[in-house]
C-alpha cells in the first residue's frame, strides 16, 4: 500500500471515497487545505471525503544495504554522486541563462541606438521639407491651398503627411515681405499720430449713461460672449451662448441679420472691412468665414476645422489679408483669409492647457496670446517663435488689447488688469477693481489710445497716461443686466459711445443722451 503523493508506505493511511487513492494523512490534509482538490485527479476534495484505514502496527524492516557498514557507505556514495550531478546541472543552466540575458541586453541597446538615429534623421528631413516649402514662390504657394480647398473642405490625401499630421504650406517669403512692409508703414504713421479733434473729451465720458438696450439673443440661452464694431458703418456684431451671431445697425436700432450655423456658443468674432468679410469662432471647434451678399445678408463661404478644442480668439492682421485663431487645444493657426487655408499651425495640440485670448499688435509683426495657466506669450509672426513671456496673473488670461501707440499691452484675468511696457518687457501697473471672487472678463483700448475700458462686475473707464504717471479712473458704469458679469466692452468711433455685452441677452449702449439726434441733425445740415 503506497501513498499516491510520497510514493512510500504511509504511517497513517487514508483513502479517498471519490478516487479510491491511498494517501499519507498529514500530506493529503495539507494539500486539501492549500488547494481543495485531489492531487492526482484534480477533482474537488474535502476532508469529509477521506476515510481512515486501520492497520496493524508493524516494525518496518531495515533495507538490506543498511544492515552493514559497507552497505551504508554505498548508500552515502550514491547520494553524494547524485548531489554532485544535480549541482553540475544547475551550474550549467545558470551559465546558459546568463549568456542569453547578456545577448538580450545587447540587442535591446542596439535597437535603442537605431531608433534614436532614425528619429534624428526624421526630424532633420522634416526641417529640410519645411524650409523648402517656405521658399516656394507665392504663385505656387497660393495656388496649392486654393486647389485643395472647396467651401472649407480639404482633400485628405493632400492634407495628411506620413507622420499623420496635417501638412501646412507655411508663411512664404513674399508674405513675410508684405507683413514687414505693412509694419514699416504703420510704424512710420504711428510716430506722427495725434489725438483726433473729434475724440470725445473726458468731461463727456464722465456724463455717459445708458442710452439704449437691445434684446438680440434668445431668452432660453442668454449671454453675449463676444463683440466687435464695424467702425465705418457703425454696425455692432455680438456672439452669444445661443450659437448665433447678430449684426446690429446702431444708428437705426435695427437687426440687420442673424448668422446661424455654429452648433455651440460663439466665443469670438471679428469684422474684416476690406472685403466685407466676417469671422466667427465657436466652442464647436470650428471657425467660419462669412461674406456679405448683395441683399445685406452674410453667407458662410468657409468652415475651418483645424482645431481640436474650443476656439477662444480670432484676431485680424492689419493688412486684413490674414487672421489668427487661438484654441484651447494649445495651438494657434495663421490663415489666409481669401482662401480660408491654414498656412501654419503653431503648438502641439493637447488637452492639458490652451489659449484663451489672442491679439495682433497694431503693427502686425507681433502676436500676443493668453493661456489658461495665467501666462501671456508674445510671438514673432515671421518666425512663429515665442520671443517673450509675461507671468504674474492668476487664472486664465480672459482678454488682451494692444494700445494703438504700440507701446502698451493690457491683459485681463481673474486678479484684474495688468499693463505691460513692450519696450522694457515689464509690468508697470496693475488694476484690481474687483474682489477676489470676481474675474475681469474684458479689457479694451479705444482707437485713439487715450482711454482704457475694463469689464467685470461693472464697467470702468481709465484715462491712459504713461508709465510713470497714474492712470485716473474717469467713469464707473453699472452692469444693468443684473448678472454682475460683463463679458465684452467696445469703444465706438471716437469713443462717442461704449457698447457692453453681459450674461443676459441685451446689447447695451452707453453715451450722452441726445447724441444720436445731434449726429442725425449734423448730417442733415451737411
Amino acid at each position: 500500500m503506497i501513498c499516491a503523493i510520497s510514493g512510500e508506505v504511509p504511517d497513517e493511511p487514508v483513502v479517498s471515497k471519490k478516487s479510491g487513492l491511498l494517501f499519507e494523512r498529514r500530506l493529503i490534509e495539507r494539500y486539501i487545505e492549500d488547494h481543495g482538490k485531489c492531487p492526482v485527479t484534480k477533482e474537488e476534495l474535502t476532508m469529509d471525503d477521506i476515510v481512515a484505514i486501520k492497520t496493524n502496527k508493524v516494525v518496518k524492516p531495515r533495507p538490506l544495504q543498511a544492515a552493514s557498514i559497507p552497505g551504508l557507505l554505498g548508500i552515502f556514495q550514491n547520494e553524494w554522486d547524485a548531489l554532485m550531478l544535480s549541482n553540475h546541472a544547475l551550474e550549467q543552466q545558470l551559465h546558459t541563462a546568463r549568456q542569453e540575458l547578456s545577448h538580450a541586453l545587447y540587442q535591446h541597446d542596439a535597437a535603442c541606438r537605431v531608433i534614436a538615429r532614425l528619429k534624428k534623421e526624421r526630424d532633420e528631413a522634416r526641417t529640410l521639407l519645411a524650409q523648402a516649402e517656405r521658399q516656394i514662390p507665392a504663385s505656387i504657394a497660393g495656388a496649392a491651398p486654393a486647389a485643395v480647398v472647396s467651401n472649407g473642405k480639404r482633400a485628405m490625401e493632400d492634407e495628411i503627411g506620413p507622420d499623420g499630421k496635417k501638412i501646412r504650406p507655411g508663411i512664404n517669403p513674399v508674405m513675410i515681405d508684405e507683413l514687414t512692409e505693412c509694419n514699416t508703414m504703420l510704424s512710420a504713421q504711428r510716430k506722427k499720430r495725434q489725438v483726433p479733434p473729434t475724440l470725445a473729451p473726458i468731461d463727456a465720458l464722465e456724463r455717459y449713461t445708458q442710452i439704449s438696450s437691445h434684446p438680440l439673443h434668445k431668452t432660453n440661452k442668454p449671454g453675449i460672449l463676444s463683440m466687435d464694431i464695424h467702425s465705418s458703418k457703425d454696425i455692432v456684431a455680438t456672439g452669444g451662448i445661443d450659437s448665433n451671431a447678430v449684426l446690429f445697425d446702431r444708428p437705426s436700432g435695427q437687426i440687420l441679420c442673424t448668422l446661424t450655423g455654429h452648433s455651440k456658443k460663439i466665443t469670438t468674432l471679428k469684422f474684416v472691412p476690406r472685403d466685407e468679410l466676417f469671422v466667427t469662432g465657436s466652442a464647436d471647434k470650428t471657425v467660419r468665414i462669412w461674406q456679405e451678399s448683395e441683399n445685406g445678408n452674410y453667407n458662410c463661404i468657409h468652415t475651418l476645422k483645424d482645431h481640436t478644442a474650443e476656439v477662444e480668439a480670432v484676431t485680424v492682421h492689419a493688412t486684413q489679408k490674414y487672421f489668427v485663431t487661438a484654441s484651447k487645444d494649445n495651438s494657434w493657426c495663421f490663415y489666409d483669409i481669401s482662401t480660408g487655408s491654414c498656412l501654419t499651425q503653431v503648438g502641439e495640440t493637447s488637452g492639458q492647457e490652451g489659449y484663451t485670448s489672442a491679439s495682433f499688435h497694431p503693427d502686425g509683426l507681433i502676436l500676443g496670446t493668453g493661456t489658461t495657466d495665467a501666462v501671456v506669450k508674445i510671438w514673432d509672426v515671421k518666425t512663429q517663435a515665442n520671443v517673450a513671456t509675461f507671468e504674474g496673473h492668476v487664472g486664465p488670461v480672459t482678454a488682451m488689447s494692444f494700445s494703438e501707440n504700440g507701446y502698451f499691452l493690457a491683459t485681463a484675468a481673474h486678479d484684474g488688469v495688468k499693463l505691460w511696457d513692450l519696450r522694457k518687457l515689464r509690468n508697470f501697473r496693475t488694476f484690481s477693481p474687483y474682489d477676489s471672487d470676481t474675474p475681469t472678463n474684458a479689457v479694451e483700448f479705444d482707437f485713439s489710445g487715450n482711454y482704457l475700458a475694463v469689464g467685470g462686475s461693472d464697467i470702468r473707464v481709465y484715462q491712459v497716461a504713461n508709465v510713470k504717471v497714474e492712470w485716473n479712473l474717469i467713469k464707473t458704469l453699472p452692469d444693468l443686466s443684473g448678472t454682475g458679469k460683463v463679458t465684452s466692452v467696445k469703444f465706438g468711433t471716437d469713443a462717442k459711445y461704449i457698447a457692453v455685452g453681459s450674461m443676459d441677452r441685451n446689447l447695451r449702449i452707453f453715451g450722452l443722451p441726445g447724441d444720436d439726434q445731434m449726429e442725425e441733425s449734423n448730417t442733415a445740415a451737411e
